[in-house]
């Protein structure tokens, strides 16, 4: 059966492992959530469970037997599963190229005076337009990302916390989707 649960992210922390050796790790505030529909095969075509944590809902592509009004908390993931998390990064505005995609910039003299953060070239005599997918200034963050492979390093099972090895994407207080 599929593990999953909807979390909050709480802080960056980290603990000490049997021989002294720190252990960077995220806390995440997760459930307990409560199952608000079962979409079967048989009438919606898939199988998959919605789930409300709070105001917010999601549905799971899930086997197995769901009953509607269900609860379901951390007590189904244990130490040392592997998951992935997935959630929204932080929004960082309109961004340049430096900050955005990594460019070195333009040298500090021989001449420029307002161009050192510039992205230089960005097109050619031919084809006498801007390419589709030039590196350009615009809004950086903000998008969904995946991190796969992260490992649970503890479970809290009367405060409803996870604690996932490293760091995962978001402010605090965003909201992720842990799934095993």
């Amino acid at each position: 059966m599929k593990k999953f649960i909807l979390g909050k992210k709480i802080e960056m922390s980290q603990i000490f492992d049997k021989d002294g050796i720190v252990i960077p790790l995220t806390v995440v505030q997760a459930g307990p959530m409560e199952v608000t529909q079962v979409k079967t095969k048989d009438v919606d075509g898939y199988e998959s469970v919605q789930v409300s944590f709070g105001k917010t809902k999601r549905e799971f592509k899930a086997e197995g037997s769901f009953e509607k009004g269900a609860k379901l908390d951390v007590s189904a993931f244990e130490e040392g599963d592997i998951v992935k998390v997935s959630g929204n990064v932080k929004g960082r505005g309109f961004q340049g190229v430096v900050k955005r995609h990594g460019f070195a910039g333009g040298p500090r003299t021989h001449g420029q005076k307002h161009s050192e953060r510039a992205p230089g070239s960005i097109g050619a005599v031919w084809p006498q337009r801007v390419v589709k997918g030039t590196r350009m200034g615009g809004r950086m963050g903000g998008n969904r990302v995946s991190i796969e492979g992260l490992k649970i390093v503890k479970v809290d099972a009367e405060k409803n916390l996870l604690y996932i090895r490293g760091a995962v994407q978001g402010a605090r207080g965003a909201l992720l989707e842990v799934s095993a």
